[in-house]
């Protein structure tokens, strides 16, 4: 097992980010279909195949190609409601969204960005079938910006405008379904430099540069508005790339784990060099079709009934799901490789896991265990023994591995090719990829790491001009950046998870409205719309219904009579049920626009029936129980606190008048 601790600054972690945020927006990118707009069903289906393309100096990507070997049939589930020909690349482009552009614009001018003069489409390619014409559209359209980060300075590389990618239904064998619903719809990608060094920088990068998104308002909230790529390397490695990070709390291991992973994979590549296996030509794998020796096997994935009761269990149909050819189990010999399949990765990973990672993706095997090793070999009845038969069948060594894979036999074929490649790939260290994160922070592979011969100009879409007048138009709204809320706030007190709350959540710019215009407390203010707007919101009650305006003649008043925030709660649920309702006739409603005439004198009617506490009541039970039955007709008229002193003074009247405390 890999182990768990290390030193960051002493193996030279260094981690960047591509955030990913959707903007609000009503149209997508490029075309007029609504944005946000989800739907659970659909009213077709399109069947596509994606090959790649040369690149403007004639190469292609090895991300296209490695797509293009998945033999992936790929359909997309289509609602009138939210899709176009343009989506399904039957017609070209719309003019690009300028709403759109001008919410990127101001992101850019919030991270510090230099605009460009132009805004250039490119059109970066895809074959994975996340989108259908095989490349997203992508413009930058600022650089060179810069964040305070951590008493220090994060660069931001470049912001682009791009379109959305559509969600994947499933994913099985050689069959991939996607919803096209979220296809187009606008995001920014936010690129920083690799100035990150630990795995708590990197989280606390993801939460600021989300603060900074939000604090517009002009960009989506919810599941999947936010995505987050952390590209981790180490010294001696290489850039990889965590794709699709939902949270920013996920962070913390996946880049810990990456971080072991990648200096696991250096002392590997050393383990190699030193049994000689300095270039690809010293790896002598060999493969075989085993199949016949394993037909009465005990261990049941070995045999064809076994996995035609898969095939029909999970309904995978020939040409689509499965491959080509009959059911085949292959073993791969690694001649001098033995050792190396249980060496450790990433925490409670060995590298068997890195050539089943292959193996799913890029085979289209992935019945699980995907495939077994000599070094991890099942127990089951004469296991040891048919092992024995197979290393003897293949010549095998006291030095040698096995890896065996199983399914159609095109398909175990492409595997024993690719666990070639990987070990050829673990020559160098750490290959350049895109892995896919999960909760317990572990990570698989998901592609090769795409090249710069992925992007190319899109000549459907002319360039547009940004002006001056545009950009500052743009920049003289902006509100202040999240860092300057957070400092003047906290120093007014305010906690700083709730600061963080008002700017990712919204009520930021209620606490500046009222604070400027009603004179309001920015301690009370911070703290009402940073904690009692969620309780009320959990409440059900609809506060964000009531207009900013009636939030400032709300605090004018409060100022005035102090004793209204006791009664807080009862005015926010009454705005919000009647928001047409000014707030002097909410008030009136609430029994609050008059004084509460003698209501000392009241106390002896009021509380003559309030019956003793028992013998064992604990200290004070009595004056609670007579504050419940005042307080209801009392609060936000008179100060609790007075009440509380009226009626403890009141407690030994009570007595002599028989009632008892």
């Amino acid at each position: 097992m890999a182990s768990e601790r290390i030193d960051y600054a002493e193996v030279g972690l260094m981690a960047g980010l591509e955030v990913h945020q959707q903007l609000l927006t009503r149209r997508k990118l490029f075309c007029k279909c609504p944005a946000g707009l989800y739907t659970q069903k659909h009213d077709g289906e399109i069947l596509r195949h994606m090959r790649p393309t040369l690149s403007e100096l004639g190469e292609y990507d090895g991300t296209a190609l490695m797509e293009f070997k998945t033999k992936k049939n790929i359909i997309y589930l289509l609602h009138k409601s939210n899709v176009c020909t343009y989506e399904m690349d039957d017609t070209p482009p719309f003019l690009m969204n300028p709403e759109a552009l001008d919410v990127a614009v101001e992101q850019c001018l919030m991270l510090g960005c230099d605009i460009v003069d132009e805004v250039h489409v490119a059109r970066k390619q895809y074959l994975d079938g996340s989108i259908p014409t095989g490349f997203q559209r992508t413009a930058i359209v600022g650089v060179n910006g810069k964040l305070p980060f951590a008493g220090r300075t994060l660069g931001i590389v470049q912001v682009s405008v791009e379109e959305d990618s559509c969600r994947e239904v499933r994913d099985r064998g050689h069959l991939i379904v996607w919803r096209t619903d979220r296809l187009g719809m606008p995001l920014i990608e936010t690129v920083t430099a690799p100035d990150l060094r630990t795995p708590d920088e990197v989280a606390e990068a993801i939460l600021l540069i989300g603060r900074v998104c939000r604090t517009t308002r002009h960009v989506r909230v919810g599941i999947g508005a936010s995505r987050q790529d952390v590209n981790v390397s180490v010294r001696g490695g290489r850039r990889v790339e965590i794709k699709g990070v939902p949270k920013a709390g996920w962070a913390r291991r996946l880049v810990h784990g990456e971080a072991i992973r990648q200096v696991n994979l250096l002392r590997l590549q050393k383990e190699l060099r030193g049994r000689g296996f300095a270039k690809a030509e010293d790896l002598k794998l060999e493969h075989r079709d085993v199949t016949r020796l394993l037909t009465q096997s005990g261990y049941s994935h070995f045999r064809a009934e076994a996995w035609e009761a898969f095939v029909q269990q999970e309904k995978r149909r020939p040409g689509f799901e499965l491959g080509e050819g009959r059911f085949c189990v292959r073993a791969v010999k690694l001649p001098g490789l033995a050792g190396t399949l249980c060496w450790p990765t990433q925490p409670y990973h060995d590298f068997s896991h890195e050539l089943a990672g292959r193996v799913r993706v890029i085979a289209g095997l992935d019945q699980q265990p995907i495939l077994v090793s000599s070094e991890r070999w099942p127990d089951y009845a004469d296991s040891r023994r048919e092992l024995g038969r197979l290393r003897k069948h293949l010549h095998c060594a006291e030095g040698d591995a096995l890896v065996l894979v199983w399914g159609p036999e095109a398909d175990t074929i492409t595997a024993a090719q690719e666990i070639g490649i990987r070990y050829q790939a673990a020559l160098d260290g750490v290959p350049n990829e895109t892995r896919q994160p999960f909760p317990d922070g572990s990570t698989d592979f998901e592609r090769i790491l795409p090249g710069p011969d992925r992007m190319y100009p899109d000549t459907d879409h002319p360039p547009v001009r940004m002006t001056r007048d545009r950009v500052e138009r743009l920049r003289v709204a902006l509100p202040p950046p999240p860092w300057e809320r957070e400092a003047r706030w906290e120093a007014a007190g305010v906690p700083r998870q709730t600061v963080r709350y008002l700017i990712r959540r919204g009520g930021a710019e209620l606490v500046d409205l009222v604070v400027r215009r009603a004179e309001a407390d920015v301690l009370r203010a911070g703290r009402f719309f940073g904690e009692r707007w969620k309780a009320l919101r959990r409440r059900g009650i609809s506060v964000d219904k009531i207009e900013p305006e009636r939030w400032v003649e709300l605090f004018a008043v409060l100022r005035e009579r102090p004793v209204l925030w006791e009664a807080q709660d009862a005015i926010a649920r009454a705005l919000a049920e009647r928001p047409e309702r000014t707030l002097q006739e909410t008030l009136s409603d609430l029994g609050l626009d008059r004084p509460a005439g003698d209501w000392r004198s009241e106390l002896g009617r009021v509380l003559a029936d309030l019956p003793p506490s028992r013998a064992k009541a604990a200290p004070g039970a009595w004056p609670r129980r007579a504050m419940a039955r005042v307080m209801p007709g009392l609060r936000g008229r008179v100060p609790g606190r007075e009440v509380w002193e009226a009626v403890r003074a009141f407690e030994p009247r009570a007595a002599a008048q028989g009632v008892k405390p």
